[in-house]
Order: C-alpha cells, then structure tokens, then sequence
C-alpha cells in the first residue's frame, strides 16, 4: 500500500500496453476484492439548480443562464427516505444524497438533511451525502446522524483546476475532505476525464488521491456527460478506452479502494462496461439519473449483471 506515487510513474501506468494493464489491474482487484461482487449505488438530487459555483461541466450552475434545467428547493425528508427505500428494494446497497449549495450551513435546510441521513442509515443502507464545503462541526453532526461516506469530488488535477472552476479554490476542497476523515466518515473522492486535460494532469490527480493516507474509500470515475448551456458543451466524447485505462490505473495505485464506474456510463456500450468492471471498477450507480444526467435505466443494468454471471445449462 503506497502514498508517495510519482506523477510519472502513475502516467507511465496509465501509457502501458492496454491488455498488461488491464491484466495487472485485475490480478490487484482480486487480491483486495471478491471480484464477483459489484457494489449498487443509487443517487438522488434532493435541491438541484441554482449553484453559485461555477464549475464548467455543471448545468446546475447559476452562472450557466443558457442550460435548461428546472430548479428544485429541497425535497421533504420523508419523501426522499421513500425514495430510498425504493432503491433497496430494486437492488442498491448505497443511497447518496446530492444538494447544489456552496456549503454546508446550519439552520432547517441541514437539520432535514440530518433526518434524510438518520432515516436512510435506518433502513440498513450506507448513506452518502454530496452537500459542497464543510466545516469539521457538520462533519460531527453527519457521523452522529449515521452517515457512511461524503462525496467530495477533486474534479481534476492542481494545474488544471483553474480551467475547470475560479469560484473555489482546490485546498477548500482539501479542507473539506479534512473535515470529514477528522470525524471517521469514508472519503467518496474522485474526478472528471474529457474536459479537455492531458494525460499528465490525469495521472496528477489520482496521485493526490493516492497521497491520502488511508486513500480514498470510494474513488468514483466520471466521464464528461456534455451538456448544453455548460462552457464544456461542445467537448467530444472520450474514447471508451481512456476510462478503461483511468479505472485500471487507480486500480492499480489504490488497490483496496471501491472504484466506481460513474458518470458517461450512458456512452459505453456492455462490452465496454464488463471490461471497465476487468480493470477493477467494483460498484456502479443504480438507477435513471445521476443527480441531473442520464444513467443507464434498471432493466439494461439488471442485463448487464445477467451476462456476468453463469450459463445455465
């Protein structure tokens, strides 16, 4: 288990010939994993639009006036607990909650998402939450509440992060996964290909992500979903290989973390899918939607996990 991964010896992981490095990926995912076992996580957008950051890929972004997207104040907490319920029922083991705020304050607005996570942790399910920056007292009130993890993504590397967002600063975001590792909650922290970054500022951000001791528990992998109205509309999509590669790679450098196989899921067809699952991918979000884009629907996913399993006779 390693911390201190140069940049250039992760981008010479990620640049090795695609079947050794698929190979080796694999060979680590089945010494730290069962690797039958591919995590279901469901996801839910409890205040959607309205942002004041100005994250580039984000149509939830009050900056980004030209994208279409229907605001939506913060659903009731029985409501989003029903919904929760909803999922487990449908397979998944996780329930991560995402609201579009800046950070997280005190007041009604948090107390509901303190009843969302408590009822949520209830039901016998791991519960996330996606709230923006925190400060180490929230951290300690989502513990207490019952909360499993805190999805707190880096986006991308140091030297790119400029290009991506001006309205936060990369250490707020360190900051904030202080926060939430202060107080034993799981860091869900990952990042974003295809907005137009090299290959070097790729391997720059996993090796900030390898560098946290423990790494990561959950590290989600997410290719950009352009959409229209966002600064990063036009970008194309990225060649299903490179996320292969990027899931192999962290695979490979955090070897006991869950690798999930998030956003532009959409794009990949099963084929490319099961060989993301190869490299080392070991849980996916469940369900229609990641917070505002589309995600493969339950009946293509529950194909899906049919063809990983035994032929019958």
């Amino acid at each position: 288990m390693r911390h201190d991964w140069s940049v250039e010896e992760i981008e010479a992981i990620y640049r090795s010939p695609l079947l050794d490095l698929v190979g080796r990926a694999n060979a680590v995912h089945r010494a730290h994993h069962d690797p039958s076992r591919v995590q279901k996580a469901s996801l839910l957008s409890i205040k959607t639009g309205g942002c004041p950051e100005d994250c580039a890929y984000c149509p939830q972004s009050a900056h980004h006036r030209e994208v279409k997207l229907g605001k939506q104040q913060l659903l009731d907490p029985a409501s989003v607990i029903e919904l929760a319920k909803r999922a487990k029922d449908a397979g998944a083991d996780r329930f991560c909650m995402g609201a579009a705020w800046r950070r997280v304050r005190d007041g009604a607005a948090f107390d509901a998402v303190l009843e969302m996570v408590r009822g949520v942790d209830d039901l016998g399910m791991e519960a996330c939450v996606t709230l923006g920056m925190l400060e180490p007292r929230h951290a300690k009130q989502l513990k207490d509440a019952g909360l499993k993890a805190y999805n707190h993504n880096l986006d991308t590397s140091p030297e790119f992060y400029g290009q991506i967002i001006t309205t936060r600063t990369y250490q707020d975001r360190l900051d904030t996964l202080a926060s939430v590792r202060s107080h034993g909650i799981d860091l869900c922290c990952g990042g974003i290909i295809g907005m137009g970054e090299s290959i070097r500022d790729r391997a720059s951000m996993l090796q900030v992500l390898a560098g946290f001791d423990p790494h990561p528990e959950s590290v989600p992998i997410n290719a950009l979903v352009p959409v229209e109205g966002t600064p990063l509309a036009g970008r194309d999509p990225i060649d299903p290989l490179e996320l292969v590669r990027m899931v192999a790679t962290a695979r490979i450098i955090m070897p006991r973390s869950t690798v999930r196989l998030s956003a532009g899921r959409t794009d990949l067809n099963r084929e490319a899918q099961i060989m993301c699952l190869m490299a080392g991918a070991n849980s996916v979000f469940y369900g229609e939607k990641l917070l505002t884009t589309p995600n493969p629907e339950e009946n293509s996913d529950s194909a899906l996990f049919a063809a990983l399993g035994p032929i019958a006779a």
